[in-house]
């Protein structure tokens, strides 16, 4: 489940995506938590702990260390927060994680991550809207889908002054150097995929780009399976 943002406008900590995680959930109560992505681990862990818990899912959050690998082991899936992708790359790399994490979605952990969360499920960070704050080693992620992924994609906006570079242009250019895919996903939506089938959730349409193809949304409910061909 490869989710857009964390937070809608106006609501709750996940609360606009917690039944359709609890759906793809089902009767699993037993959720690793990875908070690279922020500096404050301690305080990430507890409010993830705390939304989860009121849905009676046990969290436990993952350690760069041998606790957080056996963390990995001990869950059923694994829900990776937003925050800065470089730098919750970085981490999950020099923890030796990504192939942990690649390893226990292939025996059937449920992997579930929010806007730097979905960013790493793709082949790689390039289409991320962060900063550089830290340097990963390389900017390959875990892969788990084919295409890349940018979160909280926003339209331009009519009468703007900002000249610089609208989204699309951002990820126009990105489509000039690479043949991979991109799906923008707007705030308030998500991609749920189930082995090489996706659907696209929420409320919002995605944009998907493609090498020498014009810009295309599609609605909620889309079936984005051809991302996978």
């Amino acid at each position: 489940l490869l989710i857009s943002n964390s937070t809608n406008y106006g609501e709750g900590y996940l609360d606009h995506c917690m039944d359709e995680m609890l759906d793809i959930l089902d009767q699993r109560r037993r959720l690793a938590f990875v908070p690279f992505a922020l500096f404050d681990r301690d305080a990430y862990t507890a409010k993830a702990q705390e939304r989860f818990g009121q849905e009676a899912v046990e969290v436990r959050t993952v350690t760069a260390n041998q606790n957080g690998a056996a963390t990995l082991d001990w869950a059923e899936a694994i829900f990776v927060g937003g925050g800065n992708t470089f730098r919750l790359l970085k981490i999950l790399g020099e923890a030796d994680f990504l192939s942990a994490v690649r390893r226990r979605v292939n025996q059937g952990m449920v992997y579930m991550g929010a806007s730097a969360g979905a960013n790493i499920a793709g082949p790689t960070i390039r289409t991320t809207n962060d900063m550089p704050i830290v340097e990963p080693g390389s900017f390959d992620a875990i892969g788990l889908v084919p295409f890349q992924i940018n979160p909280h994609y926003v339209d331009p906006l009519n009468h703007a002054t900002h000249m610089g570079e609208t989204r699309e242009q951002r990820l126009t250019e990105y489509m000039e150097e690479n043949a991979t895919p991109v799906v923008g996903v707007r705030e308030g939506a998500w991609i749920r995929v189930a082995g090489r089938r996706a659907r696209l959730g929420g409320t919002r349409p995605a944009r998907i780009f493609r090498r020498d193809i014009n810009p295309e949304d599609r609605a909620p409910g889309a079936d984005l399976s051809d991302l996978f061909a």
